[in-house]
């Protein structure tokens, strides 16, 4: 089992410094906004794989197959 990560607030402030001196203010959010869509698309992709039955697209009754189906039933 995957154990969660420990990161304190001391820790936070410490790789966001760091970040911030690298990158500028202007770049990070950018990265920051890349970085939460790439986890969204990751656990998109995590629960297609997990749960395919409840992504898949329900099939839709078409009128003509169930009028089909009635009128054949009726007549037999």
């Amino acid at each position: 089992m995957i154990q969660p990560l420990f990161i304190g607030t001391t820790e936070l402030l410490l790789i966001s410094g760091v970040a911030l001196l690298l990158f500028g203010g202007k770049k990070l959010p950018e990265m920051m906004r890349g970085l939460g869509k790439g986890v969204k698309e990751f656990k998109e992709g995590m629960n297609e794989i997990t749960n395919p039955e409840s992504t898949a697209p329900k099939e839709k009754d078409n009128p003509k197959d169930t009028e089909e189906k009635e009128t054949t039933a009726h007549n037999a």
